[in-house]
C-alpha cells in the first residue's frame, strides 16, 4: 500500500487494518498528526488526503494506497515556516499546540480552496477542531492575516 507523505513515496510496514494515524505515528515516525479522541470530534489528526482533510484516527491506511497524504510536517519547517504558520506565531494562536496540526492543515486546505475567505469560512473550515485553551478569535485572525497576506497554501 505505497502512498505519498509530503511528497516522498512510501510503503509503511504496518497491519493493513490500522489507521492511517497508527502508520503516520508508528512507522513513518512522523509527530505532528496527534490522537485526540478517536471519534473525529476534536480534530487534533487532521491530514490532508490528496488536499482534503480528514480525520486520521478513523481512516483505514489503505485508503491513503496511491494517494497524496500531507501533514503539517510538510508545510514548513522551523527554519522556513510556512506563511500560515508564520502567522501563527505572530497572533500568538496557540497555547499548548495540541490541535493546532489539525487547524493548520484544514486552514491550508481552505486557503487552497478559498484564497481569500471571509472570517464565516474560516470559522466553518475549523468549526470541526477543538482548542481546549481558548485560542479560536486568535487561530482565525491568523488565517485570515496568512490569506491577506496572499498565501498559496
Amino acid at each position: 500500500m505505497p502512498f505519498i507523505i509530503n511528497g516522498t513515496e512510501v510503503t509503511p510496514d504496518i497491519d493493513p487494518d490500522a489507521t492511517l494515524l497508527a502508520a503516520l505515528r508508528g512507522p513513518l515516525g512522523l509527530s505532528g498528526p496527534r490522537f485526540g479522541c478517536g471519534a473525529e470530534q476534536c480534530g487534533a489528526c487532521v491530514v490532508l488526503l490528496d488536499g482534503a482533510p480528514i480525520f486520521a484516527c478513523n481512516t483505514p491506511v489503505t485508503a491513503a494506497n496511491g494517494k497524496r497524504v500531507e501533514t503539517v510536517e510538510g508545510l514548513g519547517t522551523p527554519d522556513a515556516p510556512h506563511p500560515l504558520q508564520r502567522a501563527f506565531l505572530e497572533l500568538q494562536a496557540g497555547q499548548c499546540g495540541y490541535c493546532l496540526s489539525g487547524i493548520l492543515m484544514a486552514s491550508a486546505a481552505l486557503l487552497r480552496r478559498v484564497p481569500r475567505p471571509t472570517e464565516a469560512q474560516v470559522k466553518e473550515a475549523l468549526d470541526p477542531h477543538l482548542c481546549r485553551c481558548g485560542a479560536q478569535n486568535r487561530i482565525v485572525r491568523a488565517v485570515l492575516r496568512a490569506a491577506e497576506q496572499g498565501v498559496a497554501a
